[in-house]
């Protein structure tokens, strides 16, 4: 089983870097075949289809009673999304940040991961209380998400006028897309689960599981497509992904399983993984208004911040 597993494991990365690659062609040749601004694709066919595998990992954990796995699940991932995805992708080439997004899209980010953190942490206002997260602070981040999509209606209506040719038919941009996600998710798959028997093979804990390799297997997506783009010089997607995969992680992959299926009883996640998560939002959103660019400094700085954060939780 181990051998198997470590052979799904690279089959998984393989089909990750391939379907990254078709994703950011046809997500890329859809938003010029449509005359809209390549953003608004970012926030929303990318970023929703690279969130696919944390919401299925989310509805499948929260339904069978595993609240620290979904709860892990976002706050790695959103806070993995920044430090390493952001800094990875900075690093490959410095990242130009548009005025709307520095002035919209990144402090949305930043107040919707702020609320997330401070409805995380009850016993801030209440030292008698238990962390918990609760069916009402769902609903409370699902209608702070829902500010979100009447921006990306308003967004959707605005057509941008762009001489650039597409370099494909809508159709075969849309089948790109489509197989570049179905390689996605499926890549991703197999590394979660390939990794996580492995990891439980050696007798690591469910919170170091949900923060690290599930964490990282499900921001897989948004990784290879993030750097993919960069690659490509398309970073109002490499942006777009991360921010708007951050924002649908609390929104969505969280916020409906807990309104659906019910509460997180007693949060085993510190305060530092809490912070940690808040800070690099606000980072984000610190560094871009500076020079409307992400800098292969700050890229580096992020990465620092990874590894020493990364660092603290596998010691601790």
């Amino acid at each position: 089983m181990v051998v198997l597993n470590i052979f799904l494991l690279i089959v998984g990365f393989v089909m990750l870097i391939k379907g990254a690659d078709f994703f950011v062609d046809g997500a890329s040749a859809i938003a010029a075949n449509l005359k809209i601004s390549k953003m608004l694709i970012a926030l929303t066919i990318v970023s929703f289809g690279t969130s696919a595998p944390e919401l299925a990992v989310a509805v499948k954990a929260i339904a069978s009673g595993s609240g620290d796995i979904v709860l892990g699940n976002v706050i790695g991932s959103n806070t993995l999304n920044i430090l390493l995805i952001v800094g990875v992708s900075a690093v490959v080439h410095s990242l130009g940040v548009k005025n709307n997004t520095v002035k919209k899209e990144l402090p949305i980010t930043m107040l919707i991961t702020t609320l997330f953190g401070v409805l995380l942490l009850d016993n801030i206002f209440d030292k008698g209380m238990a962390n918990n997260f609760s069916r009402s602070d769902g609903i409370v981040l699902l209608l702070f998400f829902s500010v979100f999509m009447y921006y990306l209606i308003s967004m959707s209506r605005n057509k941008i006028d762009e001489d650039e040719v597409s370099p494909m038919p809508i159709l075969k941009a849309i089948g790109f897309t489509i197989l570049g996600l179905a390689g996605i998710v499926l890549g991703s798959n197999f590394v979660v689960d390939s990794a996580s028997y492995l990891a439980k093979a050696i007798g690591i804990s469910e919170r170091i599981i949900a923060l690290t390799v599930i964490a990282f297997g499900t921001s897989l997506p948004e990784l290879v497509t993030s750097v993919s783009a960069t690659r490509k010089g398309e970073y109002d997607i490499a942006i777009g992904n991360v921010v708007g995969s951050n924002i649908f992680n609390i929104g969505i992959v969280l916020g409906i399983p807990v309104a659906i299926f019910g509460g997180v009883g007693r949060i085993s996640f510190s305060i530092i993984d809490i912070l940690v998560m808040v800070v690099t939002a606000i980072l984000l959103f610190v560094f871009s208004l500076n020079d409307r660019k992400i800098s292969k400094g700050e890229g580096i700085i992020f990465l620092i911040i990874f590894v020493v954060y990364y660092g603290y939780i596998l010691i601790g």
